[in-house]
């Protein structure tokens, strides 16, 4: 089985538990907050890499003080999946910006991308992090659909384990 790294920057806490929920279902999966853990990229085989997405399309500050390094990695050969979490109501135009911004420097490193889900359900103006009707993992909302949380990390777990 392939080893999983599970890997968030969180503010409040939200993306630190979607992290964990996310782990529980996994066998074997490592979560680790990436402040201070950069370095531990390198010995997981699938990364999953969750952000929140804050103000009007930032980056939360874990990852903003990482990102930048993560374009110079060598993911090549490893397999990479993003969650998001964020607020579609108050934040329309900016909804799961934040994966969007990680996913720019992780497209340099030759890492294959899993776990795209679709944009139905949701309601929001603009994301970079959605294209051609999916985004580019796992969409979380507690604020506004939080109800659907459990049920979207189920299915999003079942899909990403067919494709390490």
């Amino acid at each position: 089985m392939a080893k999983v790294g599970i890997f968030f920057g969180s503010t409040t806490g939200v993306t630190e538990d979607i992290a964990h929920k996310i782990a529980e279902k996994i066998d074997g999966a490592e979560v680790f907050n990436i402040d201070g853990n950069e370095d531990k990229l390198e010995d997981y085989d699938v990364l999953l890499l969750g952000a929140s997405t804050w103000g009007f399309g930032d980056l939360q500050d874990d990852w903003a003080a990482v990102v930048d390094d993560l374009a110079s990695k060598d993911f090549s050969g490893k397999k990479v999946g993003y969650f998001g979490s964020g607020d579609q109501g108050t934040f329309s135009d900016t909804f799961m910006d934040g994966i969007a911004i990680i996913d720019e420097e992780i497209q340099k490193t030759g890492a294959t991308i899993i776990g795209k889900t679709s944009t139905e359900g949701y309601e929001f103006n603009e994301s970079r992090a959605a294209k051609n009707n999916e985004f580019l993992g796992l969409a979380l909302d507690e604020v506004n659909q939080s109800e659907l949380t459990d049920e979207r990390i189920d299915a999003w777990v079942e899909q990403i384990k067919k494709e390490f």
